[in-house]
């Protein structure tokens, strides 16, 4: 669906040299909910403008349902960019037009009869859940209002990609859930796709089938959200876990402070049905120890849940290797971190 290949974006104002991107490479499915995820200074809202042939790359290719969006022009790429709609952080609504009116710009600039616009302002309307709100301007809007009506300007010609560039981060966490909500409902209904450009990590968690991490114009991470949010690889990615978790450094969890218990300290990683287990009550069961739960916690994300528990058992040598392998064979991922 969308292929970026080797793609760089260098610029260079004036006697200065700066690589916004750097030899990125991704692939999104059709009908995925792709996150690109990176703080300020990242490079991924320069990606999402080579996406959409705003910019074009310094080497490279982009390619959009087979067409390679990076050498489009003229007549070529305004048609293509008909199909890559644009969702804006600040809204970028006409602030002199009505809710309907708005939607139904874009479809006057291409070139739709009345009729036609008419219909579908109307369903879209609906789609989004502003029903009775068609005749109100902008000013009138909350935050949440406004982006459900830049939600449905961007759909308004029947696009195949959905580019949203920060859409939820000028709105309070109650209404980005529900503009989160509406664009999985808008994916899993019509098998839209959609790339998000975040820095907050919950959107991903919440919607997102697969994350690529961004920092200093390159990916540093890329794979399906269950895998990243389990085994982040890099400090970044790590950083960024710790915030949708809601979990500051300080306040995760210290061996050491089970150090005074002696014993061993293990570190249980769950995902999928696992986190559903009797996992604890088995283990003591079976080896008759008492496990003592030091510390847990469990996240969920568009394709299941994650959770982290920590116990501190007395155990021998050869009862750690069992328990190890008896965690393995259902599915949970054991790891000792402090042994005595």
């Amino acid at each position: 669906m969308i292929a970026l290949k080797n793609i760089s974006k260098v610029f260079t104002p004036g006697k200065h040299t700066i690589t916004a991107v750097d030899n990125v490479n991704l692939t999104v499915e059709q009908g995925q909910i792709y996150g690109i995820i990176g703080y300020s200074g990242a490079g991924k809202s320069t990606l999402i403008r080579l996406l959409n042939g705003l910019e074009k790359p310094s080497a490279g290719s982009v390619t959009i349902n087979g067409q390679v969006i990076s050498q489009a022009k003229g007549e070529s790429l305004r048609q293509a960019r008909l199909k890559i709609s644009m969702v804006f952080q600040h809204f970028n609504l006409l602030w002199s037009r009505t809710v309907s009116e708005n939607i139904a710009f874009s479809m006057q600039i291409a070139g739709a009869p009345k009729a036609k616009i008419k219909t579908r302002v109307a369903e879209l309307i609906e789609l989004v859940g502003l029903t009775g709100r068609e005749n109100a301007y902008p000013s009138q809007l909350s935050g949440g209002q406004k982006q459900r009506v830049g939600i449905a300007r961007a759909l308004a010609n029947r696009p195949d990609v959905l580019l949203c560039d920060e859409a939820t981060s000028a709105l309070d966490p109650q209404t980005t859930d529900q503009i989160l909500d509406l664009l999985l409902d808008i994916n899993r209904r019509f098998q839209l796709t959609i790339v998000l450009i975040t820095h907050e990590m919950h959107v991903v968690r919440k919607i997102c089938d697969r994350v690529a991490v961004m920092e200093s114009g390159r990916v540093v991470e890329e794979g399906d959200v269950l895998t990243v949010f389990t085994h982040p690889q890099q400090p970044i990615t790590r950083q960024f876990v710790r915030q949708v978790s809601q979990y500051a450094e300080d306040d995760a969890f210290n061996p050491l402070l089970a150090s005074e218990l002696g014993g061993t300290v293990m570190k249980l990683t769950f995902t999928g049905h696992s986190t559903h287990q009797p996992v604890v009550g088995e283990l003591t069961l079976r080896y008759g120890l008492p496990f003592n739960i030091l510390h847990g916690k469990m996240t969920q994300t568009a394709h299941g849940v994650f959770g982290e528990l920590w116990l501190h058992v007395a155990a021998t040598e050869e009862q750690l290797h069992n328990i190890l392998a008896d965690l393995g064979r259902s599915g949970i991922e054991g790891e000792v971190v402090q042994h005595g």
